[in-house]
């Protein structure tokens, strides 16, 4: 499966964003890429600690899943980026994915809200309910994480036990900068890569605020590509042979004694 990470900074104006997005798809080739991977907030950041993002939500058949939707079918990709949804109290922070023709075929509402680090994001939005979400591109099944989800193994090994099991993680994120944040970013994609015999792909918000370093890990812990803070699109085949070849070599899913069920 070829993949295709979007590393950009979004800005509190969604038009704008959709610009961006667009501009930056016009490099990711049609015909050549099955799956195109966006930032946590790519439709609208989440601007200061007073900003508003009950009044930016949108619905999930609102402009910007209307315009990823345009993307997917022009780009014959399934496409994976992360919105504000609205509710009719405190909004969603939600995965939305794409199909190649255009239909949402799946939602992942964050489930672990980023109250760490003196931030305090469930102020601001709510929670999603424990629903470890999947879909397919082909015949590869994807699970979905957040951002702040990367730091709880629990949703990762609970979505390695969806059936099929899945050969890739994806985490769109909006990892903010800080001493030690890109430490914490490498080292946990890294392990939840090598404890779940997994890829890991991180679309990453970059810019002043965030880390940025959108990557891909092997199953086996390695590095694949990786990006630095500015604007870029990382590409990555991900190869089934190798995640059975892990799996083989050390099958610690299948040696496992405790269940997270």
């Amino acid at each position: 499966m070829r993949i295709a990470l979007v590393q950009f900074a979004s800005d509190v104006d969604a038009a704008a964003n959709r610009r961006t997005i667009a501009t930056a798809l016009e490099d990711v080739d049609g015909g050549s890429v099955d799956l195109v991977v966006l930032p946590e907030a790519a439709m609208h950041d989440f601007g200061s600690p007073d900003h508003d993002l009950a009044a930016a939500a949108e619905p999930l058949d609102g402009p910007f899943v209307t315009f990823l939707a345009e993307h997917a079918r022009r780009l014959g990709a399934t496409i994976v980026a992360g919105m504000f949804e609205r509710t009719d109290g405190l909004p969603y922070n939600t995965l939305v994915v794409l199909s190649p023709e255009g239909s949402l075929v799946a939602t992942y509402r964050k489930i672990h809200l980023y109250d760490s680090f003196g931030y305090r994001e469930s102020e601001r939005l709510r929670p999603g309910e424990i629903a470890p979400a999947t879909f397919t591109v082909g015949d590869t099944s994807v699970g979905l994480m957040t951002c702040y989800d990367l730091r709880f193994p629990e949703l990762a090994r609970s979505l390695m036990e969806g059936t099929p099991t899945p050969d890739v993680l994806l985490v769109p994120a909006a990892w903010v900068a800080g001493e030690r944040k890109l430490d914490h970013w490498r080292t946990l994609l890294s392990a939840r890569a090598v404890e779940n015999t997994v890829y890991v792909a991180a679309a990453a918000q970059g810019g002043d605020r965030y880390t940025g370093h959108s990557l891909v890990v092997d199953p086996w812990g390695s590095i694949v590509d990786e990006a630095h803070d500015a604007d870029a699109v990382v590409r990555a085949d991900l190869d089934p042979q190798v995640v059975a070849r892990s799996r083989e070599v050390n099958p610690s899913l299948a040696n496992r004694r405790m269940r997270s069920t």
